[in-house]
């Protein structure tokens, strides 16, 4: 009986260090519009931390085992059809376009989206040229998009990464909040 009552413990004691495991750094989202013939949806997290930002995703329906640019655009404004509202890639130091893990590239230069055979995406990246805090390389109040095609890191001025196919509104979490990565949910 002492040993159950001894495992119990250790196993509550576990579980309750478990509950302070709480991502600290500002934190943001963005919840993905499809532009018109497109059914693409999903979410996005941004969260600072350690003098970078994680970036997470989770997108459904896109093309089957399809590659995809993916950037952190200008201004926050995904009201157009086409999402051009939301300007040209975030890019406040005046880079050139280039692949994300060159130094000189636009901030918004983000890896590329990979979908499984179902058009399903899970994505992390880290970069230390955006943050979520205010400043002049917040992510806050700007749009994250998805592009119909990959993103060959090289053509100017965004990587010939075609139409965009979903947008959303980059929006600063409540700090008091518990949530880091938003609930997928259409």
């Amino acid at each position: 009986m002492r040993s159950s009552a001894a495992l119990v413990f250790a196993l509550a004691a576990g579980l309750a260090g478990c509950e302070t495991f709480e991502a600290q750094g500002p934190r943001a989202v963005a919840k993905l519009e499809a532009a018109p013939g497109s059914d693409v949806w999903g979410s996005v997290s941004f969260l600072e931390v350690g003098g970078g930002v994680l970036v997470r995703a989770d997108v459904r329906n896109l093309r089957a085992g399809g590659e995809f640019g993916f950037h952190v655009h200008e201004k926050g404004d995904c009201s157009g059809p086409d999402f051009t509202s939301a300007g040209g890639h975030f890019n406040p130091g005046g880079k050139p376009h280039a692949h994300h893990g060159k130094p000189e590239r636009h901030a918004g230069d983000l890896a590329n989206l990979q979908a499984n055979g179902e058009g399903n995406a899970t994505y992390a990246f880290e970069t230390t040229l955006l943050t979520v805090a205010k400043g002049p390389n917040s992510v806050v109040g700007r749009a994250v998009v998805i592009h119909a095609n990959r993103d060959d890191y090289t053509s100017q001025p965004a990587g010939n990464s075609g139409p965009r196919i979903a947008c959303g509104l980059i929006r600063e979490v409540d700090q008091g909040s518990a949530a880091v990565y938003p609930r997928l949910s259409r």
